[in-house]
Formats: C-alpha cells, structure tokens, sequence
C-alpha cells in the first residue's frame, strides 16, 4: 500500500510542470500570434461587442429583425473563414490551442441560434441564445485574455456567499 502512494505521489510531482508548461502554452497563444492575426482577431472582437450592444435596445424595442441582421453579422465574423492565406491559417491552428477553436466554433453556434430565433420571433429564446452568447465572452476571455482582463483572475478569487 505504501508503494502505491509512493507511485502516485511521484506521478503526480512529475506531472505537475507539464500541467503547468500546458497552461503556460495556453496563455501564451494568443499573444504569441503575429501582429497581423491579433489585429484581425482584435477588429473582430470590436466588431462583435458594438454587435452585442446594438442587440440590447432592440430586444427591449421587440425589434427582432434588427437582433436577427446583427446575430448573422456576428455569426458571419467568424475569423477562421476570412480569407487568410494558408501560413495565417497554420499559424492560428500551431498557436492556438484546439479549446480556443472550440469555443470560438460555440459562440458562433449561438450567434446562427439567435439569429434564427430572432427570425421566428422567439422572445424568450432570443434572451437565452443572447445569454449563451455572453456567457460565451465572458468563458474564452477568462481563460484566453486574462492579460486583457484582469478582472476575471480577481473574481475567481472571491468566494460567492449566499446572504
């Protein structure tokens, strides 16, 4: 018995600076990007907050073709469909991490959902898909742009307490 929490401690230790270098990589892969592919990732991310922001007065106003025309532009800025030449495109999947593109894939996802249910006048649904949609930001920044967003390394440290 005490080999086995001999094995287990020594497992553990050893992996523990590749956990940490993996990390490290995930931090570093946006910001290792090329100054042309984080300003076109940066334009995006403009883009798809003044998107978010024109959803917000026309779901009080029940404007749904408006929340329906933005979620398809939203939809439609996905980054890795622009025309990007084959070394951008390498570049992306060799420094990007595979969970970056899945969550960009999701958020996108939401955003063809909203604009569906926006297209149907779902109310209800439009406030979900829209919080999917925030939940989303909020999820890629907190683990890819905390060097943008320090607020969310700060949050992770204050307990919630029920009152």
């Amino acid at each position: 018995m005490l080999n086995i929490a001999k094995i287990l401690l020594t497992l553990t230790l050893a992996t523990q600076p590749l956990l940490s270098l993996a990390d490290a990589k995930k931090q570093a892969g946006i910001e290792s990007l090329s100054p042309a592919l984080r300003q076109l990732l940066n334009k995006e991310m403009i883009a798809i907050q003044e998107g978010m922001m024109t959803i917000i007065p026309a779901y009080a106003a029940g404007d749904t073709a408006q929340i329906a025309r933005t979620a398809k532009a939203i939809k439609n800025s996905y980054v890795l469909k622009q025309q990007l030449s084959d070394e951008q495109k390498h570049e992306l999947h060799s420094k990007l991490p595979a969970s970056f593109i899945q969550r960009d894939e999701k958020f996108h996802y939401y955003a063809g959902m909203l604009e569906h249910v926006a297209e149907k006048n779902k109310h209800e649904l439009i406030g979900f898909y829209f919080s999917k949609l925030a939940e989303s930001c909020a999820d890629c920044h907190r683990a890819y742009a905390k060097h943008k967003f320090p607020n969310f390394e700060q949050s992770k440290a204050a307990p919630l307490h029920a009152h």
